[in-house]
């Protein structure tokens, strides 16, 4: 039987959990994460931990917020005047919203904190600092 190799393109279910336990994500209820491995569309561990996987093959993996999304970085919090937005614009806590930075990119936030006079918007990834622990089934090698 074929084991996963770098370039193979695969099909993959997983579920993701937090330290506490908590899910943040699952393919399961959904079709198989399909991805190349080696084509960087995945954080790196998860991409190593299906090299040598043969079809049928779970395994159970914990990659560190340092090799998954990062360091949570108090850098990339940002107050903004609350008048930079619309009066009308309903703000929530957690909100996760798109800004388009001076050379034009577009960049996800979410709304950490909401006051009268500003607006504190979060750019770290919303995983940043978590340790992230994978259960990983290799459902196909395409």
């Amino acid at each position: 039987m074929a084991q996963a190799k770098q370039d193979d393109r695969v099909k993959v279910h997983y579920t993701g959990r937090l330290d506490d336990g908590t899910v943040f994500d699952s393919s399961l209820k959904r079709d198989p994460l399909e991805f190349t491995i080696g084509a960087g569309d995945i954080i790196p561990g998860f991409e190593a931990a299906v090299v040598g996987m043969n079809p049928g093959d779970t395994k159970t993996i914990t990659i560190p917020a340092d090799e998954a999304y990062g360091a949570y970085d108090e850098e990339l919090l940002l107050a903004v005047p609350r008048e930079q937005f619309p009066a009308d614009f309903d703000l929530e806590i957690d909100q996760q919203l798109q800004v388009r930075q001076r050379g034009g990119d577009v960049i996800v936030v979410t709304v950490h904190a909401i006051t009268d006079t500003s607006v504190t918007l979060d750019a770290n990834h919303p995983l940043a600092g978590e340790n992230l622990t994978f259960d990983i089934e290799l459902i196909e090698i395409v």
